[in-house]
């Protein structure tokens, strides 16, 4: 990448010396658009009267005279017993304010237990080094001899687990992760810990929210329900940074109460911030100030929002160090462990002086004191904004951080109004704990490890007993025979459960003889990142994509040293499920609802390093990706269309780039990141029968994002109608209507059209906002619920047929039609009468059975009709057949015997087996075989008249619990023969002669 070289002055030194070469600069200083100070605060101390003897001398053994005001009030608090969450800026001691009460009480009560629940391991390491330190500065006489912590988390050798199962350490550190796999599913062999478990820890709770946030929760529900179990009932005490509603947030975490701390009593020294709009590109000036940063041996860090961009800044900051091109790094998530954990220590140890990283370093993780933190454009939330930036100046020493704007709209924004950027408050934040898509797996797993039964306070709410009802309908629970337990058909669905959303990991090897392992991905970063022919940088090296192989879970790279980078091109369509709330916005429309979304990437542009041109597009043919979510749309009226194209302008680039625009604006009205929204404009909807732009949450189920949006719909609307008149360019640009993730290139966009969208839609003169009904059903065009046929087919038959060899004796079950009838027995509803046949008349029984409206049977579509096959050229596929074992299988995931049904169902049990058929076959006992088949008739006949009448089976499970299948036969029925009406229909045309 070609830059200038830089114009600050070579000066070692601090950090009141790099921001004077900057602002003095003449390539640099125009560009400062804003600086403040935070002057420096001195620290707000009380004495620890609250703690132990012991402790206060471990205070004073770290030369801290008393607790910060925040420390003090809080362990108080938690001391007393309530719940708490502690809200304060970073390295304000908060690590302290749990590890104190802790301590005491297990100085108190030596058999007590803590959990300490961290995001991340580095995070969990970190803890156990502060832990032990301060144990042991207390006396060897009250600490003892045992550790007083231990780790247990995916590192963690097996032999280490089997030690800290047998014998739990006082506090246990750990991440939900391991947690809802490893400790709540195998509850009983932690008995004693969960027994004597007095206090919960959850630090770092701002990083909870959407969907990993809502999964966490409901671990925490599962946590509390099985302490109940064991007779305890733990305190918690949460910790976060700065957020807009930690009470909230914590109390929808835990469900239950929490006092909120927020006024922090640490002192802090003086620190500056920056907001520079460059003249080239937030990424060029992020190399140059990093360069210069170096060179004045400043500890810095670089956050940079994607990937990509974190690989490319280091590459071209290297080329420009040279000799000194070793003492920076980049960091993000994908690098295997031990790569992030050299780099952490070599931060931590000082030997290396810049990073550049996501945001996988905004936590707490030690990496040592930092100078200077640059902000590679705004990080999408003022909390993320001010925890990043809280990563320098931790030692007391004074610090600079510098937001670079980029040319979006939500970065130009604060560039022309710096005063909203240092006034505006920290958001609150959001997660949607009852998204259907994380609550019912997460109930699922709950029932594995204590069965719900009707009283359980987990299922008082109406929406959790609905929540159990639809699980049961789809037998992902099954009901015990009494109606009053649920219970899991599967042992371990924890397995199943990704708490951070991430679905399926695939490997990136470098495609040599050995396939070295060169990192990780998830499947959906992998298609956009990793597709065939991209270019994917991993520690500032370059790899060119060879392979992408999703099923088998393999990307092969090979090392290249291309002039150009990657970006992928999509395609999106959007599908209107359900509405469930509608607004107006002057003479908008707009609707809440559920969506669901298909994304196709159609190929990818080859971009030029240094000039940033596009080079060439080369198409792609992968996969769609599908979901369904929640969003809102804006419904354009017809006449405003109309104005639009009478007016000379660009109507679909008007609405395309109102949804860019929009788009951009929405982090300062909700907690996100902006590749948590997607949006797609229609000129032309069929649901809605007209124009609208769709924005929706970016994850299946939704996060709570679009519906808080939806909730301020007036403001966005008027925010983004500001945005576009303020921005001077002519046809718009990224600073206003783009994108820089837009699948379609930026094109249409007509900026004028946008403007001119929305004066019209905001006009004054328009109806002020006005909440309507609720309707939960969607447009005329969305499913609706079938109506239940009154009465089962008038003439419906059960059969089973007996064979004359053994699937061995044939070669195997595949081979079921080489296997020949010995005997068959139908039953006919119409006069309920039993016929048997023989195989000199099995072509009788086959004109029967294309007699009848349904023929229903035990496996007769995978084994009866194949051994029919045999006699007839007729397709047995036509029969409107219903298969038992093919509805229950298809519900459970696995397969039940008729027996096992028939005895929990009907109380009844089979006479003989399928072997003993076979024996009388071959003795000539015609009149056994024949009763023994008519019993099976029997028995399938009653389990699928009882399934009609009950909607449900019963049967005992691998845990010996009688529990109910729920089937809804009716309605498959009414399914195989619409089905079977539509192909003789479609064979009908296929022979019927040509005009």
């Amino acid at each position: 990448m070609k830059v200038k070289a830089v114009t600050m002055q070579p000066i070692r030194g601090t950090v009141a010396e790099y921001l004077a070469a900057l602002k003095s600069s003449s390539t640099f200083g125009p560009q400062v658009v804003a600086h403040r100070v935070t002057a420096p605060r001195e620290a707000v101390t009380l004495p620890p009267d609250m703690l132990m003897p012991a402790l206060r001398q471990l205070l004073e053994l770290r030369r801290m005279a008393g607790l910060y005001a925040h420390q003090h009030q809080a362990i108080g608090h938690i001391l007393a017993g309530g719940n708490t969450v502690v809200a304060t800026p970073t390295a304000s001691g908060k690590s302290l304010i749990y590890t104190l009460p802790v301590f005491q009480t297990l100085l108190h009560y030596p058999a007590a237990k803590a959990l300490y629940l961290f995001p991340l391991k580095a995070l969990a390491q970190d803890q156990l080094k502060t832990v032990e330190q301060l144990w042991h500065l207390l006396p060897a006489t009250l600490r003892g001899e045992l550790p007083v912590g231990a780790i247990y988390d995916g590192d963690t050798s097996g032999y280490r687990r089997k030690k800290i199962r047998d014998v739990p350490p006082p506090i246990m550190i750990t991440n939900p992760d391991m947690l809802h796999l490893s400790l709540l599913p195998y509850h009983d062999r932690w008995a004693h810990f969960w027994a004597n478990l007095r206090y919960v820890v959850i630090d770092e709770i701002h990083t909870y929210r959407g969907v990993f946030g809502s999964h966490v929760a409901w671990v925490i529900r599962r946590l509390k329900r099985i302490c109940a179990l064991y007779g305890s009932s733990p305190l918690f005490i949460l910790a976060s940074a700065t957020i807009g509603n930690p009470g909230e947030h914590g109390r929808l975490l835990i469900d239950a109460p929490v006092t909120e701390i927020t006024q922090s009593g640490a002192g802090s020294a003086a620190r500056h911030t920056l907001l520079l709009n460059p003249l080239e590109s937030a990424a060029t000036s992020a190399t140059r100030l990093l360069e210069a940063a170096i060179s004045r041996e400043l500890r810095t860090i670089v956050y940079c929002q994607s990937r990509k961009m974190t690989e490319l800044i280091t590459v071209w900051t290297e080329k420009r160090l040279k000799e000194r091109k070793g003492l920076i790094a980049s960091y993000r998530s994908g690098f295997l462990p031990e790569e992030r954990r050299g780099i952490e220590d070599r931060l931590a140890s000082g030997s290396l002086l810049g990073v550049i990283s996501t945001s996988a370093l905004e936590l707490g993780i030690d990496i040592g004191h930092l100078d200077l933190c640059i902000l590679v454009g705004y990080p999408g939330s003022m909390m993320a904004t001010w925890q990043r930036a809280g990563r320098v100046g931790r030692k007391q020493q004074e610090s600079l951080v510098v937001l670079i704007g980029h040319e979006d709209a939500l970065d130009q924004h604060f560039m022309r109004h710096p005063e909203d950027f240092f006034s505006r408050p920290v958001e609150p934040v959001t997660m949607h704990v009852g998204n259907p898509h994380i609550a019912g797996p997460q109930l699922v797993c709950a029932a594995a490890e204590i069965p719900f039964s009707a009283t359980d306070p987990l299922l008082a709410t109406p929406e959790m007993r609905a929540m159990i009802e639809r699980l049961t309908r789809q037998a992902t629970l099954l009901q015990s025979a009494d109606g009053n337990t649920w219970f899991s058909p599967q042992r371990y669905p924890q397995r199943h459960v990704n708490l951070r959303g991430g679905g399926t990991t695939l490997s990136i090897l470098v495609n040599q003889p050995r396939r070295q392992l060169l990192g990780i991905i998830d499947a959906h970063r992998a298609l956009r990142e990793c597709h065939p022919g991209a270019i994917y940088l991993h520690m500032a090296r370059t790899y060119h994509v060879d392979s992408l192989d999703l099923e088998g879970g393999e990307i092969l790279v090979t090392e290249a040293k291309p002039a150009y980078f990657t970006r992928v091109l999509t395609e999106k369509s959007t599908e209107i499920m359900a509405i469930i709330e509608t607004t107006r916005c002057g003479a908008a429309q707009v609707r809440y609802g559920t969506l669901r979304v298909t994304e196709r990437i159609t190929g990818y542009h080859r971009i030029a390093h240094g000039s940033l041109r596009i080079i060439n597009r080369v198409p792609l043919d992968l996969p769609p990706q599908r979901f369904e979510t929640e969003g809102f749309w804006v419904e354009i009226p017809d006449w405003l269309q109309r104005r639009t194209e009478e007016a000379k302008l660009h109507f679909m680039g008007g609405i395309h780039a109102l949804e860019h625009a929009m788009i951009g604006l929405m982090p300062l009205m909700v907690l996100c990141d902006r590749n948590d929204l997607g949006g797609i404009s229609h000129p032309w909807h069929d649901q809605v029968a007209g124009p609208a732009v769709f924005v929706y949450d970016g994850h299946a189920g939704g996060m709570g994002l679009t519906a808080r949006a939806f909730g301020a719909m007036q403001r966005l609307l008027q925010q983004t109608r500001q945005l576009v008149a303020d921005c001077p360019c002519d046809l718009g640009c990224p600073s206003c209507v783009h994108s820089p993730k837009c699948g379609s290139g930026n094109r249409p966009i007509d900026k004028q059209a946008c403007g001119f969208l929305l004066e019209q839609l905001m006009h004054p003169a328009m109806p002020a906002v006005r909440e309507v009904a609720k309707h939960p059903r969607p447009l005329p065009q969305a499913v609706k619920e079938r109506q239940r046929p009154a009465d089962l087919p008038r003439n419906f038959g059960v059969f089973d047929i007996e064979t004359q060899r053994s699937a061995e004796e044939v070669g195997g079950w595949h081979r079921a039609e080489l296997m020949r009838v010995s005997v068959a027995v139908l039953y006919e509803s119409c006069g309920q009468r039993f016929t048997t046949y023989t195989e000199a008349t099995v072509g009788a029984l086959i004109e029967r059975l294309f007699a009848l409206d349904l023929v229903v049977g035990f496996n007769n579509k995978r084994f009866d009709n194949k051994v029919l096959s045999a006699y007839t050229n007729r397709d047995l596929g036509l029969l409107p057949s219903f298969d038992l074992l093919e509805a229950i299988s298809g519900l459970l995931g696995y397969r039940l015997s008729l027996d096992r049904l028939a005895e929990k169902t009907l109380r009844v049990k089979k006479e003989g087996n399928g072997l003993e058929a076979l024996r009388w076959f071959k003795r000539g006992e015609m009149e056994k075989l024949a009763a023994y088949c008519r019993k099976d008739v029997e028995i399938t006949r009653d389990l699928f008249l009882y399934g009609c009448r009950q909607q449900y089976l019963l049967f005992q499970n691998k845990a010996g619990q009688e529990v109910r299948l729920p089937v809804d036969f009716i309605q498959s029925i009414e399914q195989i023969l619409d089905q079977r009406e539509r192909m003789l229909r479609a064979r009908q045309d296929l022979s019927a002669p040509s005009q």
